[in-house]
This record gives C-alpha cells, structure tokens and sequence, in this order.
C-alpha cells in the first residue's frame, strides 16, 4: 500500500522517538539530558550492561555504538514488535492520534475480517478459561498441579480447559451472536460428515492459547486428558489468522526477554516452555506441532543470534536436533548460528526442572555445544573408522553436508573445523584409543571428549621439515588458477568443489575466490564484481605479474580447453604437495621421542635433500606415486621423504 505524500513525516514529527524507546529501555540517568533529547539506555538488541544505545530526540534516530543497530521510531517499532511495516504504522498513528489512509476496499475487507476472527479467538480464550474453573476440570486441575504451575502460570499462561462434549464452546459462541461462519473460518469447529451441524474441534482437552508478535490470539493448543486418545496433542487447523510453520509458542513474551539479554532458549513443546519460563528462562519458545520449519528458524534469528536449541535426552531429541541441522546448513549466515543442549538420558527441560531446580538447567544450556560439533556427532558417533575405507566415506559425506552452506566464507571455517575434529579422532586412535569415534561422553558432548593430548614438542621437531618457499609456491599456483578461471569464466562451475576445498594463503586471493563462487551462475559478472572486490587496478597488477604473464591461457583469454587444462593442472600439483606434507604430518608422529642433537641435524639434512630434489617442475611432467589418502606425491620428492622417514624409524628402533 501507498501512503500519500508527507504522511510518513508528519507521522514522524508526532511522535517522540525517547518516548517509543522508552517503553522498551531504562534510561541512564547519569549519561542522558532529557532536556536536550540525548539519551542513553542499555540496547534493547543485544545483551549488555553499560548503555551504548544513543537516542537522539530531536532528529527522531538511533544507534547502538555496541552493535550498530540504528534506525528511526518505525524500524524500532518493527524490531521490537516483530511486526510489518504497515503494522509498525498502525501502531505509531494510533499513539500519535492520526488517521491511517484507508486501504483499497479488498485489502480492507480482508483486514476487517482478520480483526473479526481475533474477535472470536478472544471470546474462545475467556470460555476455556472460565471451565477450567468449573468442577468438569478437575481432574484438569489436579493434573496441571502435579505439573508444579499454581495460579499465577495458569494466569500468565491464559489456561484453560476444553469439557468433554461435541458442542460446548459452539454453544456459547451462538448464544453471543458470533456467526457459525466465523467458528468455522476461526478453526473452533468443523462439518461433520454425517450431515449435522458443525462440533467442537476441541474436547476434554487442556487449552494453551497460541498469540502471535502482536498479543493476539491466533490458534490453540490443545492436551488430552484421556490416555487412550489419538492425539495426545492437537493445534488448531491453519486458517486466515493461523499459519503454525511460522509462528512460535510464547513469541512475545520471549522476544521482550531475549531483548533484555536472556539466551533463547527453544524448547520442544508447550509445558517445556512453560515450566522454562517459570523457572527464569523468559526467552523460551517451542515450535507448534511439528518440526522446526525455514521461517521459524528466520524467525528466531530475528530474536537471538545464537538460538538454544533444547531437547530431550533420548534418540527421539536426538533425531529431532539432527533434522535441524539439516534444515539450517544452507541458511546459515556469518553471525548467525545454532546450538544445542542436550539434556541429560531421558528427561526433558521440565524434568530436569523439577528433579535438579534452575541451576541444573543452567548448565546444560551454558554448556549447549556448536553445530559444528553436533554435526560431527551425528556422523560419526557409535562409527568405527579403522580402515581407509571407511576414513574416505567419512570424508565424503562430512564434504556432501558442508556444501550446502551458501556463505564461501562460512563454509571455508566449518571445513577447518571439522579437519580439526578429524585429525583429533585419527590421533587418538594412532595413540591407542580403538573407539571408533565414540570418545567419552561425560554429559553433554564437547570438544573435549575428542581432544587426544597434543605431542610435547610435535611443532618444534617439525618445524625443519617446512621449507621457507613452500607458502610463497602455494600463492603463485592459487593465483595462477584463479588468473585462469578470470580468463574463461565459464569453466569455473567445473571446479567448484576443488575451488572451495582450496586453502588461499593470501588475502586478496582468498576474496577472488570467494567472488568466482559466488558468481557461479552468473559468470558474465564475474569479472567486474571481481574487480569490485579488489579494484580494477589491484586485478591489473595481479593479471601483469611475472609468473602469470607468461601463462598461455592467461595471454590469450577466451580460450576454455586451455584455461581449463591450466587449472587441472595447477590444482594437481598442489595436491601433490599437499600429499608430501600429509606424510610430513606421518613422521611427525613417529617423531615424538626423538628430540636430541643428532635427530635434528637429520631433520635438516633430510629437508635440504628435498629442497635439492626439487619440487614438480612447471617445463616437465611429474613424475607421480600415490600418496597417503590417495594424494599424489613426485617421485623425486618421495626419495627424499623415504630417506628421512628410514632415519627416523631405526632411530626409533634402536632407542
């Protein structure tokens, strides 16, 4: 919709942008001037204690100096409420005594009907409410206080109870005039196959009201109270007001917490978040009866950075975290992640509550792990990895899933991360641990559970196997590939993955990179965001290196078969050398007792022999052999690499 000219700034002009913040901040009295309209409050978007968001009232904005949020009184608005633009006007013209232009006639139908519907959603919560108090909901009651929720959370919570009956609360809606149609459009009732009139969608059953951003009530939730029924527990159907895969259970109440600094903590189910909040957890949510779902997820970001995600303790939590994962790997932004706390072997937040008080569930959240971690657990947790085989499937499937992450960047660290998480698991079981990659779990599962103790002095006896040309030779191939991918933009979906998989040791390569991957789709802009990236002048002096100018495809651009050929090319080569430093890492554990005099003037002899072997040469073909992990290694260099590692091992021996 269209406002007409001027509205937004008289809207603007009327309303005090302190006075909007202040309904949501405590102001500092020591840093703010009330008089001058400077003030200064604790952000209400993110978690801290000194007051580094600024309000300036006479321009009507504001900005946080801790995490740059900045804005006027309507983005505020929208933040805070979780609300539309429009909406955010609605709110603010309604506090400033103006009029909002009235909307085409469709759109205000359907507005005036929406308004109708949460009309009937209200009444529905008053009738549930009052039953619960009537002598039909005792057993309800009796139930509830078993829970441990007196009557303040029954209050707080709004709940009711639902009487056994095929036409109670349709009853009572006729006899206050609402429309069967609306019953029906509301999801408080349904047809009946039979021909009779439309019945309760909901009996015998323990009522949880379900309230959108805004306060409104939406849909129910409801529990049975009869063990043998289908559903234990039942939402209201989607309707024009209810879309349950995008919202959450106790949404607002959470947001104005999570905005005061509580971690969001999201829960599976309704008394969870209840017995949560309760308990201190304010920032407490649960998805409605099914899975989390894309918006959901959005829509937690929106609130938290870092979501918790709480599950029971047992295979079915377990499955439920996984089936996260895998929802959340291709959403996942810089800055915007998951983690997880698992509760202890079949107990659920509300268990844990109750058995062990708050503290207990305290430390299960500070402690809730990164996905990263989960998801090496998921792969490899009750595995046994003892032969190359199974090493390669690891590998394989570990890649498959990290590639789904979008982001070039986050996706580079995920794949550190889990090299890391690799190379601990391997270590440990070279040191003896023959468990697979099941560890210890001692509570929840943390790094510390992978983590072999690291060799007294690995680095410094290894340090001598490194030659100093080493990184500058990975630089002038990486730039040589991607100097050739620039020249034929095309072929750069063919070596997508080896791309991704490529570790730039230097900056500005690492951006081009990034750039090409991003652009793969797209490679008729590749190379002007390229030089968006790193300057049209920086591309030059990069293209008109030595090393590069006498690159054939590079010279003559355009043409596919070369560019591509020089790639492959570049990549295997780097590979190799990649395979003579994986059996450098080899020696490296066969190194561990060796740390005398002799050993390390060996050390320097058997790397000055390799550094004389020369590396695989840019005029000739390599001379390859197969490698650890199947890599490829230069036979020259191999002779040298045999040489040292034969030192080593009857050194070993002899000791």
């Amino acid at each position: 919709m269209s406002l007409p000219p001027g509205f937004l700034d008289e809207l603007r002009n009327r309303t005090s942008m302190a006075q909007v913040a202040g309904r949501k901040v405590l102001w500092d009295s020591r840093k703010s001037n009330q008089g001058k309209g400077d003030m200064w409050a604790p952000c209400p978007f993110h978690q801290e204690k000194s007051a580094s968001f600024h309000v300036d009232d006479r321009k009507g904005y504001y900005y946080c100096f801790g995490c740059q949020a900045k804005g006027d009184a309507i983005s505020f608005v929208r933040e805070t409420e979780n609300v539309g633009f429009m909406e955010a006007i609605e709110i603010l013209a309604q506090e400033a005594g103006m009029e909002v232009p009235k909307q085409d006639p469709k759109t205000q139908e359907k507005a005036d009907r929406r308004t109708l519907l949460a009309d009937v959603m209200e009444q529905a919560v008053r009738f549930f409410r009052l039953q619960l108090q009537r002598g039909v909901a005792e057993e309800a009651r009796r139930y509830l206080t078993k829970r441990g929720l007196d009557q303040g959370a029954l209050d707080r919570f709004e709940i009711g109870y639902a009487p056994g009956g095929w036409e109670n609360l349709r009853e009572a809606l006729k006899a206050k005039g609402v429309p069967m149609e609306l019953m029906l459009a509301a999801g408080l009732v349904k047809t009946s196959d039979k021909g009779r009139e439309p019945y309760d969608v909901f009996r015998d059953r323990i009522m949880f009201p379900i309230r959108d951003g805004r306060g409104k009530a939406i849909a129910f939730g409801g529990r049975a109270m009869d063990p043998n029924d289908n559903a234990k527990y039942l939402n209201s159907p989607e309707t024009e007001l209810f879309d349950k895969s995008r919202n959450l259970y106790n949404l607002r109440p959470a947001r104005e917490a999570s905005g005061k600094g509580q971690p969001l903590v999201v829960a599976e189910g309704y008394m969870d978040v209840i017995a949560l909040s309760e308990a201190g957890f304010g920032a407490s949510v649960a998805p409605l009866g099914t899975a989390v779902t894309e918006p959901q997820l959005q829509l937690m970001w929106r609130l938290s950075d870092e979501p918790i995600i709480a599950l029971d303790g047992d295979k079915a939590g377990l499955r439920a975290a996984y089936r996260v994962i895998d929802l959340a790997l291709p959403l996942l932004e810089a800055g915007k992640g998951l983690r997880f706390a698992i509760m202890p072997d079949g107990k659920d937040p509300d268990d844990l509550l109750r058995a062990e008080g708050p503290d207990a569930v305290k430390r299960v959240l500070d402690s809730a792990m990164p996905m990263v971690q989960l998801l090496w657990r998921q792969e490899t947790e009750d595995k046994v990895f003892d032969s190359p085989e199974r090493k390669a499937g690891l590998d394989k499937t570990l890649r498959a899933r990290i590639a789904r992450i979008q982001d070039p960047s986050l996706r580079h660290h995920y794949g550190e991360e889990i090299k890391e998480l690799r190379f601990e698991l391997f270590r440990a079981r070279r040191g003896g641990q023959t468990n697979g990659g099941r560890g210890q779990r001692q509570g929840n599962w943390t790094r510390r559970d992978w983590r072999a103790p690291p060799p007294a002095s690995a680095g410094a006896k290894s340090s001598l196997l490194v030659s100093a040309g080493d990184k500058a030779e990975f630089q002038m191939r990486e730039s040589v590939v991607l100097a050739a991918i620039l020249s034929s933009p095309e072929i750069a979906a063919e070596f997508e993955s080896q791309l991704e998989a490529m570790p730039c040791t230097d900056p500005q390569s690492s951006v081009i990179r990034d750039v090409i991957l991003r652009c793969i789709g797209t490679e008729d802009q590749m190379r002007s965001r390229v030089e968006d990236a790193i300057g049209i002048e920086s591309l030059e002096t990069l293209l008109s290196a030595r090393h590069l100018s006498v690159v054939p495809c590079i010279r003559r651009p355009g043409d596919a078969e070369m560019s591509r050929m020089t790639v492959a090319e570049e990549l295997a080569k780097m590979e190799a050398h990649k395979g003579w430093q994986a059996e450098l890492s080899e020696a490296e554990e066969d190194l561990e007792d060796l740390a005398d005099e002799a050993m390390t003037w060996r050390l320097a002899q058997a790397a000055q022999a390799k550094a004389q072997a020369g590396r695989i040469s840019d005029e000739d073909d390599a001379d390859f052999d197969v490698g650890p992990n199947g890599a490829h290694i230069d036979k020259s260099e191999r002779s040298a690499l045999d040489s040292l590692l034969s030192q080593i091992r009857f050194d070993k021996q002899r000791r």
